[in-house]
Parts: structure tokens; C-alpha cells; sequence
């Protein structure tokens, strides 16, 4: 987990932001440095729920709110993402849009 330590405006719509993290954690982006999103669990406000099906419930389903559904294509792949902390595992899926 990391924290925004300071941001300086730019010139244009882009600012600076300087984070600190944990080195772990910064591993984990495997030496990429561009298309980095940065996200925070405070800022959540639409929650969802995770379903089960099938034989002993083997199928395990993310459901997408009605409200998140818009302009998502249903028959593209998805590339997927887990992170895992101390205390969560974070999923973070990336969708095209239509």
C-alpha cells in the first residue's frame, strides 16, 4: 500500500504526484512505468457482491453492478489482476469499451 506524499501542478490538465510504497510492492509492477493507474479503497461508493454456481459451487462469479455496466463489450477478453496485502487480495479487471 502506498501514500501520496506531494503533488505540484503542471502546466496543461497534468500534475506530479510523488508516492511512497513498499518496496514489495513496487516489484509487483515488474519494471513497467508507463499506463500506471492509481487507485484508493476509500474511494469506493458502489459495492457488489461475489456469487457461487455449479457442482459444490466450483464456479466463482465477480458481479458487476447495474450501475457499471454501461458501455462494457461482454464478448472481448479481460485482463485480470490479483494483488494481494496482509490483510485483502484485490482483483482489478480491465475491460475494453464499446
Amino acid at each position: 500500500m502506498g501514500t501520496i506524499i506531494g503533488i505540484k501542478a503542471t502546466k496543461g490538465e497534468k500534475v506530479h504526484v510523488e508516492v511512497e510504497m513498499d518496496y514489495e510492492e513496487s516489484l509487483k509492477l515488474k519494471g513497467h512505468i508507463k499506463n500506471i493507474y492509481l487507485f484508493s479503497e476509500e474511494a469506493t461508493e458502489i459495492t457488489t457482491n461475489l456469487s457461487q454456481r455449479g457442482t459444490n459451487e466450483a464456479t466463482k462469479y465477480f458481479l458487476i453492478p447495474r450501475e457499471l455496466r454501461e458501455n462494457l463489450k461482454f464478448d472481448e477478453k479481460v485482463k485480470c489482476q490479483r494483488i494481494e496485502t496482509d490483510k485483502k487480495i484485490i482483483f482489478v479487471y480491465a475491460v475494453e469499451k464499446i
